[in-house]
């Protein structure tokens, strides 16, 4: 898998193009968010059901970049980014032809197995090339190039099931996936000279995760990202039955309802790209803290109080995905900057916290609560509450 071609890409290249394979995660989330009511009623299951589709693919999502990372450590980024979109496509094509919901987790899970290259090596290619506040620009960046495909994702789902079913949603995100496929094998270079490659074995592998899982400068930011990625990821899977069952939006008002979801993540992101070459990234999750605090307070109090209202649910959500906008970019550099010779490896197990706390969070709002709108009201303020209590002990910790 290695390549002729020069080794190294400028910061925008970079940004571009590992925000654009990042970006298909979010799309194989929110382009169908809109069918769930529907795929559920479709396919003869439970609301739980639809919510563990969600699960399925993030436990594939989370493990595969544990084999990702360590595979580019040894073969470069971009061969092995080829390999795993090639079998995102495929999961794609079968979740198209799915008859059952046992068939639909089979293909969910092939998806979140391909798209986990997005997290793991957009991570290892900045890594590769930048330190610091650099890192830190561009990883904002990537964040930048990721809502965008949040803000379409929704209300293309919705244009897609008024002319169709929800099978012709996957035929959309297979086509992406061709797309970063022709991507990386048009525009992307390597990024991992031949002589920094380490030996794809269990035992180094092994090793180098020891390593990662031992070292208190990588576990405290991870575990940050983990939790403040599982309450992302919780809301994300509960949205659909609150706005659409039971507050009675169309598909398309739900997709517009989002809107505000994104507006807020976009925002945060610019102010973060602002100010990350004046403050440091300790100071921006310090700004990220105090906004998970009021919106778990808001998640805990406003639905209660206004037990019709949009824009009680979608507040405290705004407010978290700025908090995230804060916290991601900084926590991923500060995990990472001192692994620079295992970065492939650091980048999957910095996306394994991520995904796997999505995982964790969907779980949990799927199968713990008795209704969605309980478990937005418990479990996300909960969260606040322990991402709130590991950032302190780090800060005991220094």
């Amino acid at each position: 898998m290695t390549t002729l071609r020069p080794v190294g890409m400028s910061a925008r290249r970079t940004a571009i193009i590992g925000g654009l394979m990042v970006a298909t995660g979010p799309l194989s989330l929110t382009l169908y968010a809109p069918a769930l009511p529907t795929l559920v009623e479709d396919l003869g299951t439970t609301d739980a059901g639809g919510k563990l589709t969600l699960s399925v693919y993030f436990a594939a999502f989370a493990l595969a970049q544990l084999i990702c990372g360590p595979l580019s450590d040894r073969y470069g980024r971009r061969g092995v980014g080829l390999v795993f979109f090639a079998i995102y496509v495929l999961g794609c094509l079968l979740c198209t032809i799915a008859p059952t919901l046992e068939w639909l987790f089979v293909g969910r899970f092939i998806q979140g197995f391909g798209v986990s290259a997005g997290v793991a090596l957009s991570r290892a290619m900045v890594r590769d090339q930048f330190t610091g506040s650099e890192a830190i620009r561009i990883l904002t960046l990537i964040n930048l190039i990721l809502t965008v495909t949040p803000a379409v994702a929704p209300t293309l789902g919705s244009i897609v099931l008024l002319f169709g079913t929800w099978h012709q949603l996957f035929i959309v995100m297979a086509g992406f996936g061709l797309a970063i496929l022709a991507l990386l094998s048009l525009g992307a270079r390597e990024t991992l000279p031949v002589t920094s490659r380490q030996p794809f074995n269990p035992a180094v592998i092994a090793r180098n995760y020891r390593r990662l899982l031992a070292s208190p400068d990588f576990i405290f930011p991870s575990l940050l990202l983990g939790l403040t990625f599982s309450g992302f990821h919780g809301f994300t899977a509960l949205l659909p039955f609150i706005l659409i069952d039971d507050l009675g939006l169309t598909p398309f008002q739900f997709a517009i309802a989002l809107l505000v979801q994104t507006a807020s993540f976009i925002s945060g992101n610019l102010v973060v790209s602002y100010l990350s070459t004046r403050i440091s990234g300790a100071r921006l999750v310090e700004i990220a803290l105090i906004l998970l605090a009021i919106s778990g307070l808001g998640f805990a109090v406003l639905p209660q109080l206004f037990p019709g209202s949009v824009l009680a649910i979608m507040a405290p959500v705004g407010i978290w995905m700025l908090a995230l906008a804060f916290i991601s970019p900084s926590t991923t550099a500060a995990a990472m900057s001192g692994f620079g010779a295992i970065a492939g490896a650091a980048g999957a197990m910095t996306g394994f916290f991520q995904v796997g706390g999505g995982f964790v969070g969907s779980l949990a709002a799927g199968t713990l609560f008795p209704d969605a709108r309980t478990a937005l009201v418990v479990q996300l303020p909960v969260v606040a509450v322990l991402a709130i209590a590991v950032a302190l002990m780090d800060r005991r910790r220094h």
